[in-house]
């Protein structure tokens, strides 16, 4: 398992992401309502780390803005400078 800390913003202008190899920093135009935002965040965590969507689970935070995402497997996180 490989677990990274996720700072959201929901409601954003538009999608984009920050890594600084300790913390991603993610801004999901979704809002948070409905789950929406934790729906966008799950995809957004696959997309970048190169998995399905069913091996990103929120681990905690479901209800606020930093969360701890855990990934299946033994996922390789990239340098702060490569986001993807």
């Amino acid at each position: 398992m490989t677990t990274v800390a996720v700072r959201v913003r929901a409601r954003a202008s538009r999608a984009r992401q920050d890594w600084d190899g300790t913390t991603l920093g993610l801004w999901v135009v979704e809002p948070a309502a409905g789950g929406q935002a934790n729906a966008a965040v799950i995809g957004a965590i696959a997309r970048w780390l190169g998995v399905s969507r069913g091996e990103v689970t929120i681990r905690s935070g479901r209800f606020a803005r930093t969360k701890i995402v855990e990934v299946a497997g033994d996922v390789a996180l990239p340098r702060p400078d490569a986001l993807g």
